[in-house]
């Protein structure tokens, strides 16, 4: 039995505002492809589906297309909602998506609904599990879609004592793996799918936490004894320390954040027979379209980049150590330089020593010092241009600020 465990798709999200569903489509056809090629009976997908609770149509067509795409060949595909999705929106989509062998559960108890699939049988299904005959084998799922407090109904974590409101979280979540795992049987192949944050987990800047203080935190030794633990939420691909058990984060398939530069994307391909040890393989998959980060000693290096890379097909993110701020003119040029820049950030060399005052020092200054010194507070220490300190002073006395703004402007000031 071939398993493939995939998850944190998060259709639909953005980078810096830059739409990123081509990348994603660029994907799904590659997970179409491995599905294919190597002969996959079961999808498992951890969760976060997509970035945000009302999806954009185009996230949603993108989704249930290639659902559809995946369970042509008789697979059985099997979908939890994870900390981003709306549970009851992805649930209404269930009666047709059964239709095409898709298993879609929202909520930490929601059932499955038994009967013949597109070439499998749910011949049994209660709260949290599944079972399932496919390929001469039988099944058996276990499934926890993102468990907070409010979905499973709980109140867990109220103890005002933060260790002893994450241990309440972690025991309960032990508990519920317990009871759960009792629906195991020794000639079938064991699995769990759930979306929650194992304590030790790598993480980046791109996951929205689902913990606050730690409450919703599960210690690794609270996961079932399963042959293999699929699961969602963190973007690193990475297997779970101290479970004791072969347990899985498949990470997003895309770079979410620049802190996910250093790191390639996987989805995890799991052979598995009753009463094995499972095979685990990690297959890479391709970097569509990459996030860089550019480091420049001074803007005009930076500028000089843009130019030199005109052609390349990447995101970028440039850090330019810098003694002033850039004006709107060096950043319209690095732009029409180069395309798909999300972010341009000076980091300024040196830092004014008004940074240092007391709040009682700035009784001491006149209006042109305390706008020089708000300006190197908001600017990291750069002096404001003259120009602009001018036009500060023009209209404070109460002069035509517009048509002192318009010349400014045209010398290309912020």
């Amino acid at each position: 039995m071939r398993i493939l465990h995939t998850s944190d798709w998060h259709l639909g999200k953005t980078l810096e505002g830059c739409s990123r569903l081509q990348e994603q489509e660029q994907f799904l056809e590659e997970l179409l492809e491995i599905s294919e090629r190597r002969s996959v009976d079961i999808i498992l997908i951890a969760g976060d589906v997509f970035d945000s609770p009302n999806p954009s149509a185009a996230a949603e067509s993108l989704f249930y297309q290639t659902l559809k795409s995946l369970a042509k060949q008789g697979r059985a595909i099997v979908v939890i909602a994870g900390n981003h999705d709306n549970p009851e929106r992805l649930m209404a989509a269930a009666p047709l998506a059964r239709e095409h062998g898709v298993i879609l559960l929202g909520m930490p108890k929601t059932v499955a609904q038994c009967g013949k699939y597109n070439g499998f049988e749910v011949y049994e299904a209660g709260s949290g599990y599944l079972k399932l005959a496919i390929r001469n084998e039988k099944v058996v799922i276990l499934s926890l879609p993102y468990p907070s407090e409010k979905r499973l109904n709980e109140i867990l974590s109220g103890q005002d004592d933060e260790n002893l409101s994450q241990k309440a979280y972690s025991d309960r979540i032990g508990e519920i793996f317990a009871h759960l795992s009792q629906q195991y049987e020794a000639d079938s192949i064991n699995l769990a799918v759930s979306h929650l944050y194992v304590n030790g987990g790598l993480e980046s800047d791109s996951e929205r936490r689902i913990q606050l203080g730690g409450g919703l935190a599960v210690d690794a030794a609270m996961l079932p004894r399963a042959q293999y633990v699929a699961l969602g939420h963190l973007h690193r691909p990475q297997k779970v320390s101290g479970a004791g058990v072969p347990a899985y984060y498949s990470g997003s398939p895309l770079q979410y954040s620049r802190s996910e530069v250093g790191y390639s994307k996987a989805v995890f391909l799991v052979e598995a027979v009753p009463e094995q040890p499972a095979q685990v393989e990690e297959i890479w998959l391709h970097n569509y379209k990459p996030i860089e980060v550019w480091e420049c000693n001074s803007i005009e290096m930076a500028i000089e980049k843009c130019r030199q890379e005109q052609a390349a097909s990447s995101w970028v993110y440039i850090d330019i150590y810098t003694e002033r701020v850039l004006t709107q003119a060096e950043i319209k040029e690095m732009k029409s330089l180069r395309q798909d820049i999300v972010q341009i950030r000076p980091i300024l060399n040196s830092r004014d020593e008004c940074l240092a005052h007391n709040p009682s020092d700035f009784r001491e200054l006149n209006l042109e010092e305390l706008f020089k010194s708000f300006y190197r507070f908001q600017k990291q220490g750069a002096a404001p241009p003259a120009e602009l300190t001018k036009l500060f002073l023009y209209v404070m006395e109460g002069g035509d600020e517009q048509d002192e703004a318009a010349a400014t402007e045209d010398q290309g000031l912020e």
